[in-house]
């Protein structure tokens, strides 16, 4: 007979955890929104650099995903991982240190973004030294999960652990790969991959940061507190084992699919799309496992909101990797891609699937944390179903805008021109569900706020059990396991699992990342296009500063509409010196590939200090500060150098030259805005000088054959 042991499980880690997660998460909703009235009142960006839609956009997806999601993934597996295994947390000292370093790089976030420094890359815009500091805090938690698990008394590790086990090498891959970069100063990098390779690598990352940051550790915690919560066991262990097996090995190939119609190669796109549409197997069969754990529980759903939470967050798990998949078949992604039905399609996962579990956690946890009883689960009740309301007024009309935009834009007249030529006409058009899109959003934090405040008064009515105390039989490996389940074997030996689980993630990676190393074969050169100078480099980090990328795009798709509207579809070769790419994922704006030479240097001029003048009725806010601000040179020759390290083509001693060349080309910029009578002294120094030479060198580096005439 085995020994019983006696210990205790580290419930403050948990505490602090859920805490974190519910602070950040008011924190993130609350710019969300703030970010969505901009787009229906623009003064709201209140003409401050830090304040505009640009730079407070990355801040709320960062704040939304790393601190709100991420805070919760801890929150669970701290908690659901010692009563798995039957033990404390390996380390309380590595614990602690997850916990503020955590916090620290969130609030590092929360100040370098609204300041203009990123990366502009999706969901991994935190440059280098933030980079590393979360490379740091992942092992950190690596060691501290891992030891966890191998110190553990249960032999068996249950279907929650495989998915935290793949959640952590998959991401750590990701991060890794994504943000290999060229320091030139201690806030601004270049990163080593350019143009189609940069944007494959970064919608791999992107997509499966989705994969394995949003989606796999949540499942492994509805495996987890479903069960509980119900007091019912999983429905299929079967099925479990290949919802696991079978989804992490299909969905890292998937990434492709946001670069359908693009200049990435079409073996790729096709790549990404055979795995999509494969990947609702896993995914459903996945969400049928957690609906099915339910079975004969419906009475108890009907009456409890926090099974209400879960089973309302399963299902749109379940519509969210139903959708995707539809949206990677070109057809429908030719409708849906640069609109706002992938904001929406985006919002149905994380409100949906990420929010309303995590707020089911938070109920049923907390109260066991401090031995009491749920304050109000009226309260709660009222809460989620404001919080459901909120996610419909939020979806429905993005949809809405997202079809309304699609079809505007390719409508053409019986005369063969475009219908609606002037893009800001198909911006007017929905600014009412950009309204409608701001009501759910405000419901949706109001449902937060009252979950705030049933919690804490949840936390008043207890006492934390900051130890507590349990007891379990000690581990004895059996001598024999015959007739077990084959999947039993691995499920003892986690360290093969993780080897296991690492080589199906790498297999996808490798295939589509590998054959795009061959330039000249993928990514055929053209020999008109040339780097940009010092002037226009330097505008171009302006333009990534001002987080512009959120609005415009600068991809011009193969479709009749967008060539007509834009001109020559974007050629890969054209984007072999973009670090980092800039083909953007939603067009709030037109796209910018084609811009240059298409206005005056005033008009942008005039455009940048009040946009309205150019554009009435337009929505983007105005850039003052670039008017007055001048032109930062201090590190010019650095970026120059960089660079060159990075194999852009500049001659040998011209970082020497560069900051000369950048002024005479400024001086070219600022003679041309006083010849429009544009007269401001200093103008060559000023920041909107870069920017317009950026601008006007948008897409002029090809020139389109003139058509023959019959």
């Amino acid at each position: 007979m085995s020994k019983i042991e006696q210990f205790s499980y580290d419930n403050a880690i948990v505490r602090n955890f859920a805490y974190a997660c519910t602070l950040w998460g008011v924190v993130g909703m609350l710019v969300g929104l703030i970010a969505a009235l901009q787009l229906v009142f623009p003064s709201l960006n209140f003409s401050t650099p830090e304040t505009t839609f640009g730079r407070i956009r990355p801040l709320h997806t960062n704040a939304a995903i790393f601190a709100f999601v991420g805070n919760g993934i801890y929150m669970g597996v701290y908690h659901s991982m010692q009563r798995l295994l039957k033990t404390r947390m390996y380390s309380d000292l590595l614990s602690r240190l997850h916990f503020w370093g955590w916090q620290a790089i969130i609030v590092a976030a929360a100040l370098t973004l609204p300041l203009g420094i990123t990366t502009s890359h999706e969901y991994a815009e935190l440059e280098w030294p933030i980079d590393i500091a979360i490379a740091l805090v992942w092992v950190i938690f690596g060691i501290n999960m891992f030891g966890t698990i191998l110190k553990r008394r249960e032999t068996h590790l249950y279907v929650a652990i495989w998915f935290y086990i793949a959640t952590w090498v998959t991401v750590t891959v990701l991060h890794l790969f994504n943000n290999i970069e060229l320091p030139v100063h201690l806030w601004k990098s270049y990163p080593v991959f350019a143009g189609v390779q940069g944007a494959l690598v970064q919608w791999w990352y992107g997509h499966n940061a989705v994969a394995f940051f949003l989606t796999t550790p949540y499942l492994g915690l509805m495996y987890y507190y479903l069960p509980k919560a119900s007091n019912r066991p999983v429905f299929s262990y079967k099925l479990s084992i290949i919802h696991f097996w079978a989804l992490i090995f299909i969905y890292i190939w998937a990434g492709p699919h946001h670069l359908l119609y693009t200049s990435l190669p079409d073996w790729a796109q096709s790549l990404g799309t055979v795995f999509s549409i494969m990947l609702i197997a896993p995914s459903w069969g996945g969400m049928l496992n957690g609906l099915l754990t339910l079975r004969g529980a419906w009475d108890r759903v009907m009456n409890d909101p926090i099974l209400k939470f879960m089973v309302v967050a399963v299902l749109a798990y379940g519509m969210a990797t139903f959708e995707g998949p539809m949206l990677s078949i070109k057809s429908i992604n030719a409708i849906s891609h640069f609109t706002d039905w992938t904001i929406g399609h985006v919002h149905i996962g994380t409100l949906g699937w990420n929010g309303m579990l995590t707020f089911g956690i938070l109920y049923w946890l907390l109260p066991k944390l401090y031995n009491t009883r749920l304050h109000s689960m009226k309260l709660a009740n009222t809460h989620f179903w404001i919080a459901t309301l909120g996610i419909i007024f939020y979806a429905i009309p993005l949809y809405w805008a997202g079809w309304t935009q699609s079809l505007m834009w390719k409508e053409f007249t019986p005369d063969g021109y475009l219908r609606f030529g002037n893009f800001l006409e198909t911006v007017t058009q929905i600014i009412p569900m950009y309204g409608i899109r701001a009501i759910g959003g405000s419901l949706y934090l109001a449902g937060v706020f009252m979950m705030v405040y049933n919690l804490w008064k949840t936390v008043r009515s207890g006492n934390l059990v900051r130890d507590e105390p349990a007891q379990a039989p000690a581990r004895v490996v059996a001598a024999s396991h015959q007739g077990e389940h084959w999947h039993r074997w691995i499920e003892r030996r986690p360290i093969q699992m993780l080897i296991a689980s690492t080589v199906l993630v790498l297999i996808g990676g490798l295939v589509e990342i590998f054959p795009m190393f061959y330039v000249d074969e993928n990514v055929p050169r053209i020999s008109s296009v040339k780097p940009y100078t010092p002037l226009e480099l330097e505008g171009r980090d302006i333009y990534i500063r001002e987080g512009c990328v959120g609005c415009h795009s600068q991809m011009v798709r193969p479709f009749r509409s967008e060539t007509e509207r834009y001109g020559p579809y974007s050629k890969s070769g054209e984007f072999i010196y973009d670090r980092p790419f800039l083909w953007g994922s939603k067009r709030t704006g037109p796209d910018l590939h084609r811009l240059g030479q298409k206005y005056t240097d005033s008009w942008h001029y005039n455009h940048m200090y009040d946009p309205e003048s150019m554009s009435p009725g337009s929505i983007m806010p105005p850039y003052p500060w670039l008017i007055s601000d001048e032109i930062n040179t201090k590190y010019t020759a650095s970026k120059i150098r960089v660079l060159q390290q990075l194999g852009t083509p500049y001659p040998d001693g011209f970082a020497e030259k560069a900051v000369e060349d950048l002024e005479l080309q400024a001086n070219q910029v600022a003679r041309r805005l006083e010849a429009d009578g544009i007269v401001q002294e200093g103008l060559e120094k000023k920041e909107i000088v870069a920017l317009i030479a950026y601008l006007q060198r948008l897409g002029t580096d090809i020139k389109p054959k003139p058509q023959a005439n019959n």
